[in-house]
């Protein structure tokens, strides 16, 4: 998960649920987010610009978390070939990997620690699939829901909650085990949370209160 989703903002600023998720879509739904500029980017190559092309690769390289090559894409780049399996090859894959050598052999990314990012074979991969790159920021969000739910809930049940700032430092329980659901202590706030009218969002935000 990225460290600060956009969706986090809204949670903590006190709305309802149906906002909070709207505000993380819109998040992702730039060109710079979830594989459409892969696809846009790896169509314009030839294996033969390959070398000319490897400074303009924008955000499909380096990771503002990882420093090193992001172990996410490595997973991904095997799943893009299981898909191509079923689904056919696409051609742009041959580029992608001469990219991607390419890279990593170039002393301007070693330098930079700039390695292949998730978003570097996600758009293929929905490419693939036959999804629309319209359809990418819905795909990208979808897996995301839960954890955007949880921090939507978090705020609810947590009788502290204040507007979250880009300059706080957490300070908060740093290591936590996973309690399963049923075995977690029920709620105090949220009930109590949930009846304080918001402006108007009162009826959406009871609404969500059941999720």
């Amino acid at each position: 998960m990225e460290p600060f989703p956009n969706e986090i903002y809204y949670v903590y600023s006190g709305v309802d649920v149906f906002t909070a998720l709207s505000g993380g879509v819109g998040a992702l739904y730039g060109p710079l987010h979830g594989g459409a500029m892969s696809v846009a980017f790896f169509e314009k190559m030839t294996n033969h610009r390959v070398r000319h092309a490897c400074r303009n690769w924008g955000n499909l390289v380096g990771h503002r978390v990882y420093k090193n090559y992001d172990p996410r894409a490595k997973v991904i780049r095997k799943l893009a070939e299981g898909v191509f399996s079923i689904v056919g090859r696409d051609p742009l894959i041959e580029v992608a990997i001469a990219l991607e050598k390419a890279a990593l052999s170039d002393e301007y990314f070693i330098k930079r620690k700039l390695y292949p990012n998730v978003d570097f074979y996600s758009g293929l991969i929905y490419r693939a699939m036959g999804f629309p790159t319209e359809f990418f920021p819905v795909l990208f969000a979808i897996p995301r829901m839960a954890g955007w739910l949880t921090h939507w809930k978090e705020s609810l049940d947590d009788p502290d909650t204040k507007i979250m700032r880009p300059q706080q430092v957490y300070t908060g329980i740093w290591l936590r085990h996973y309690t399963p659901v049923r075995e977690r202590a029920p709620p105090n706030q949220s009930e109590e949370l949930c009846q304080i009218a918001t402006s108007n969002a009162t009826r959406r935000r009871r609404a969500g209160s059941a999720l």
